[in-house]
């Protein structure tokens, strides 16, 4: 495993960090298995681990509590979010501060994540919606000002909407946030043409999420892959967006190096870019923990290679199924 440094902040962070929506948020998660995967991961040098009160209505958070007091003696960041106060992802430009986070109950949930996570302080706590809007409220400053000096916050940040990186530069630029959360990938390379240089002058941090396209890039979907109707994915994979997702990822699969697989092609390419700290990758299973791991002990994909995924970005815009 190899590490980055963390924004402004002095921490080293491993460059594949723990994704950890899928404990909760997904079928198929069972405990003893995901706090297992979590402790294997810790094992191979993962330190950084992102959640959030939304998944599973804080049992994601309660199963990180378990592993962090199991390796007391190990340094280990701890990322969370306040969910929106409407319930709603993502969020939309008519939303005010008083419908998703009052400032109240944003330290209500602060409180929250403490107890459910068993800790004082969290090292970055993270609004899991984002609008630069709300910087036009004087009490968004306050809130974020008064969150690092209770003593309960180390770090600010953002979580971004997707397909949406414009909407959050602002934010970065105003120098009140110590990180932001977006997706990036190689459909989704849009950070690069304005977010991440922001990210990089302001020396804030940058966590990629998604970095399989919600397992697209994975190279397992077919068109005919199914789930649950209780899986979010039931509603992401939508007839149009599925086809079309498995038709851009079929189109990648010449490229896959000799000996690897798409995923760790996918990570490998998230790790050329040095304004990236870490990666959260969904991790449900002891082999994906590995696999995932594995790709940072191989390093960056050769330049051509790269350069001929940069050509493959997709851009594409927020519609009724993408949330």
């Amino acid at each position: 495993m190899r590490y980055r440094k963390f924004g402004q902040t002095a921490w080293q962070v491993s460059e594949i960090g723990y994704g950890m929506w899928g404990m909760a948020g997904w079928t198929g998660s069972q405990d003893a298995e995901s706090l297992a995967s979590l402790q294997r991961s810790i094992d191979l040098g993962c330190n950084f681990f992102d959640t959030a009160w939304a998944y599973g209505d804080g049992h994601s958070e309660e199963l990180l509590g378990k592993v962090f007091r199991a390796n007391s003696s190990k340094k280990l960041y701890l990322a969370t979010k306040v969910p929106p106060q409407n319930r709603e992802w993502p969020s939309k430009r008519e939303f005010s501060l008083d419908v998703s986070y009052p400032p109240a109950y944003v330290f209500e949930y602060l409180d929250k994540s403490l107890k459910n996570i068993g800790v004082e302080t969290i090292d970055l706590f993270q609004y899991h919606t984002w609008e630069d809007k709300w910087l036009d409220d004087e009490r968004t400053v306050s809130t974020i000002e008064k969150l690092r000096q209770s003593g309960k916050v180390r770090a600010v940040g953002i979580s971004m909407n997707r397909w949406e990186p414009w909407n959050g530069i602002r934010a970065v630029k105003s120098g009140l946030i110590d990180a932001v959360q977006v997706i990036y990938n190689i459909f989704d390379q849009n950070p690069d043409d304005e977010l991440f240089p922001a990210c990089r002058a302001h020396q804030v941090g940058v966590i990629a999420r998604v970095p399989f396209d919600e397992g697209s890039l994975t190279g397992t979907l077919t068109a005919q892959s199914t789930w649950p109707k209780d899986d979010w994915r039931s509603t992401y994979f939508v007839p149009e967006n599925l086809l079309s997702s498995v038709q851009h990822a079929d189109a990648l699969k010449p490229l896959v190096p000799h000996g690897s697989n798409m995923a760790e092609m996918a990570l490998r390419f998230i790790l050329n870019n040095p304004d990236v700290a870490t990666i959260i990758p969904g991790m449900r299973k002891i082999q994906n923990v590995e696999a995932n791991i594995a790709a940072s002990d191989k390093g960056p994909l050769p330049g051509a290679l790269h350069s001929e995924l940069q050509k493959r970005r997709w851009v594409r815009t927020p519609t009724k199924w993408s949330q």
